[in-house]
């Protein structure tokens, strides 16, 4: 297994201001510089990271400043993360636009993987016909990836309506989507995220690893939190998971080249 490190770190995630009135155009982006979060990832000994679409989109008229940049980090663009709503029929052509724009990006810098996120909660309550509608849109999704040499594996996150092990079941059954477990996120959905790992095998393209705290509630770097990392990575190997890990931290107050060195630290003691 290789390990790489997501750059969400440096900035945060945020959503580009125009797709408020133009959904077409809306993107993840961390908020902060990819040119130092790419030297800092590398200096802290990763192989890999995966960025955000939006992130990538910068360098769409300029790609040979981030293949310069990658190259002369020793980084691999490992993946690429993208997200859409996906239940609301009128606005889904669109949104499946901006995954394919997705899709065409990673695969222009190299990526080959998709990695997915979403699900709105409705105001007025999440509905079956909303796993149906999901679980559809992600069928697409998969088929949009293929097209561009990528595997594409969904993301359960907070504030979706797959949080916890319940709604992972009801939307993996309807989708042919890939699995990509993070072990923070399902773990604060109430599921336990190696168990999980175990009990779907054959579906698990992608793995997100990161710490959490309950009390407050807080993600932290690897190592400092309260999960049972031992055990994720003892089902990674279990299952016969031998790809990419990637780190991902959502936040961190401090320096984030300082939090990839201690996530990278703790990997290095924990899979020797």
């Amino acid at each position: 297994m290789r390990l790489g490190y997501h750059t969400i770190t440096w900035g945060g995630v945020v959503g580009h201001p125009v797709g408020v009135t133009s959904v077409k155009d809306l993107y993840y982006l961390a908020n902060g510089s990819m040119e130092q979060a790419v030297r800092d990832i590398a200096a802290a000994g990763y192989a890999g990271t995966e960025m955000f679409d939006g992130n990538l989109a910068a360098y769409a008229d300029t790609p040979g400043r981030l293949r310069d940049l990658l190259a002369a980090a020793g980084l691999d663009l490992v993946s690429v993360y993208t997200g859409a709503n996906f239940v609301y029929p009128d606005i889904l052509a669109d949104e499946l636009h901006r995954v394919r724009r997705a899709a065409r990006l990673a695969a222009t810098f190299g990526a080959r993987r998709l990695v997915v996120g979403g699900g709105a909660q409705r105001a007025a309550g999440t509905t079956d016909d909303d796993y149906d509608r999901l679980a559809a849109a992600l069928d697409q999704v998969s088929e949009i990836a293929a097209e561009h040499g990528l595997t594409a594996s969904y993301h359960p996150h907070l504030s979706t309506i797959v949080e916890g092990p319940g709604q992972v079941e009801r939307l993996l059954s309807r989708s042919r989507i890939r699995f990509c477990p993070d072990t923070a996120h399902l773990a604060a959905g109430g599921g336990d995220p190696a168990e999980l790992i175990r009990r779907y095998p054959d579906r698990i393209r992608h793995v997100h690893l990161k710490d959490l705290r309950r009390e407050p509630f807080s993600f932290e770097p690897l190592g400092e939190g309260e999960l049972d990392l031992a055990d994720v990575l003892a089902a990674v190997r279990e299952v016969g998971y031998d790809r990419w890990l990637v780190v991902e931290l959502d936040s961190y107050d401090g320096d984030p080249a300082e939090a990839a060195r201690i996530s990278k630290t703790f990997l290095d003691k924990a899979l020797t």
